[in-house]
């Protein structure tokens, strides 16, 4: 007669410990898997698409307001009451020394730079036209002003750089114009006057 043995809890069962180690594994393997798939964040890196980057500068802590105009081959103009068109954009208006002061901690604090940038995020074939206008005068001086265009895809190339000085409040000047063909190559680039400044 035979004797059933009852199995003590206590005993160890080679296949449960072979699917506890099975499952052990898949486990590890997927949390190899998340942290290959998650790459450590580049802090303060902001990857903006742009093709063109136009920079207007004039002396720091000169007083007044220069503004940048920007125009497209599609007629799209870019300008302090309209920082979006087509696919180009400003990216700051600066007032001179209207706009470049703040206060910390009971300190008043001043940039002294005086830049503004529009960014051309794509390219149509045709004529960009980027002008300059004196808006605002507080010491009635002439103002000489910086202009560089800059190809940034897919190395950074320096289309255009050049100065010029607006005499007076009111005075509007093409600083550059320049062509590209369809796959973004500059092909012309002139200064030839076109005035854009809209007077209303």
């Amino acid at each position: 007669m035979a004797v059933l043995r009852k199995r003590r809890s206590d005993e160890i069962d080679p296949f449960s410990d072979l699917l506890f180690n099975t499952l052990l594994i898949f486990v590890l393997l997927f949390a190899v898997a998340l942290i290959a798939m998650n790459p450590k964040a580049r802090t303060g890196v902001i990857d903006a698409k742009a093709e063109f980057i136009v920079t207007v500068t004039w002396p720091d802590l000169n007083p007044n307001d220069i503004d940048t105009w920007v125009q497209d081959p599609g007629g799209n103009l870019v300008w302090f009451r309209q920082r979006e068109a087509g696919l180009m954009h400003l990216d700051r208006d600066d007032r001179g020394v209207s706009n470049d002061s703040l206060v910390i901690d009971g300190q008043q604090v001043v940039n002294p730079l005086n830049q503004e940038v529009v960014t051309v995020r794509g390219f149509a074939p045709g004529e960009y036209t980027v002008n300059l206008f004196y808006y605002e005068s507080k010491n009635g001086e002439p103002v000489p002003v910086n202009v560089s265009v800059v190809k940034v895809n897919p190395r950074a190339e320096v289309v255009f750089y050049g100065s010029l000085t607006l005499a007076r409040k009111g005075d509007e000047a093409t600083a550059v114009r320049f062509t590209t063909d369809r796959d973004g190559r500059v092909t012309t680039v002139n200064t030839l006057p076109k005035t854009l400044v809209e007077r209303i």
